[in-house]
């Protein structure tokens, strides 16, 4: 049986577990398929439905999709907790124009954990066998994927090039502000098992959104859009610095940062870009006047937290694309902004700074944008890190930023002991 579109029809069956292991020692060992933070997420196995899109509407067009599918589908959920029932796991190119593949993925299996409770949702197809609702047997790590990162189509001269002609832009008026980002490139040890680099990313930022969909790894620090129970929450990232080698002087790192002109400049774009979408979207949008300074691991950020209710019928995929590209990746105003990356970044960004999350057959769901990340197909590793260009900017800072924001992927395929 069919959807009048064509797509299967589907069930969900979603109940309480007890003594799952760790997530982390979950990850499915052919294709890691993961959404967490804080230890709260979800682990998918295999699928029971993939849907590719591509073009300017690709995200549109997965939300009209989505809705189509949960319109037919049949959920049993005695969980009623934001993820279980019927979840799809999605990432999505930056570019409209990028020729890779945007996926949502159903899985067959979604192992869940949310407020000290683990459930189990299993899928089947057009009335198919519905798979066991038991949590699968961990599989051992076979060796730690470790990989050499190197300057790929935008080395760090051109890179720098690239960031005064786009001050030159700026200047004569084109935009008000650009993300440029730059990419390594590298080969995968021989029997590099990728679920090491996840499990160190996991443990090494807990605070972000490590997600594993189809080849595409990170820890976002950035929430493009979440919804739960009606309201949704959105965090703007934008303005960096690296944290202090002690107390002292990581107290200066933020003090410096949170009084930076250049830096509450850009990040005032980036929150601009974000409440003018949401707002005709929802009700009662609350953003704070002035951001805060957040800390991870390795880096300080400056951040606005942004809140509101969820206008009727308004899914969480379809906040998300109304967002995408945000002023955070793309630079301000965004039309411009995207025409100059185009004609300054010598390659095609793939998902990276696109939009990565879940959307669950309620309209809930979680979404961030894609950064710290990098993408595997093969035996080939792609990462790309960015920063914001501005009228005041220096190069050599931009630079520098991006180095720091290579970091966590950087390290995660670092071998052990360098």
């Amino acid at each position: 049986m069919t959807t009048a579109s064509g797509y299967p029809k589907l069930s969900a069956s979603s109940r309480r577990v007890d003594g799952a292991p760790p997530f982390v020692e979950l990850l499915d060992d052919a294709r890691p398929l993961l959404w967490r933070r804080k230890g709260a997420g979800l682990v998918g196995y295999g699928e029971a439905l993939r849907l590719t899109f591509r073009g300017p509407n690709r995200m549109t067009d997965a939300s009209d999709a989505w809705d189509e599918i949960v319109s037919h589908c049949e959920v049993v959920d005695s969980v009623n907790i934001p993820g279980s029932g019927l979840v799809a796991f999605a990432s999505f190119t930056f570019a409209d124009d990028s020729p890779s593949e945007s996926v949502v993925i159903v899985p067959r299996l979604i192992v869940g954990r949310r407020d000290d409770v683990t459930w189990v949702t299993t899928v089947s197809v057009d009335g198919d066998v519905m798979p066991p609702a038991v949590v699968p047997e961990p599989v051992a790590v076979h060796n730690r994927a470790t990989a050499r990162l190197l300057p790929g189509l935008l080395g760090e001269e051109d890179y720098l090039k690239a960031v005064e002609t786009a001050i030159g832009e700026i200047a004569g008026g084109l935009v008000s502000k650009v993300v440029l980002a730059r990419d390594l490139i590298g080969t995968l040890a021989p029997g590099s098992d990728i679920r090491s680099m996840v499990t160190d990313l996991v443990q090494a930022y807990p605070d972000c959104w490590t997600f594993a969909i189809d080849g595409f790894y990170g820890a976002s620090p950035e929430t493009l859009v979440s919804v739960r129970q009606g309201v949704l929450e959105a965090r703007v990232l934008a303005g960096t610095a690296a944290r202090g080698a002690d107390p002292a002087s990581d107290d200066v790192a933020a003090s410096t940062l949170a009084t930076s002109s250049k830096d509450i400049d850009e990040h005032a774009f980036a929150v601009r870009s974000v409440v003018d979408v949401l707002e005709p979207l929802t009700r009662q949008l609350v953003a704070a006047d002035a951001p805060y300074t957040l800390r991870l691991a390795n880096l300080w950020h400056l951040a606005t937290d942004v809140f509101g209710e969820v206008a009727p019928g308004v899914s969480s995929l379809s906040l998300a694309a109304a967002l995408h590209p945000t002023a955070a990746v793309a630079g301000s105003p965004t039309a411009a902004a995207v025409t100059l990356i185009a004609a300054l970044e010598p390659f095609d960004r793939g998902r990276y700074a696109g939009a990565v999350g879940w959307v669950g057959a309620t309209g809930e769901g979680e979404w961030a944008i894609a950064l710290r990340c990098v993408t595997v197909s093969g035996d080939t590793a792609t990462a790309h890190a960015g920063a914001g260009v501005v009228i005041d900017s220096d190069p050599t800072k931009e630079l520098r930023e991006t180095q720091m924001k290579f970091r966590p992927i950087l390290d995660a395929l670092a071998p052990l002991g360098d």
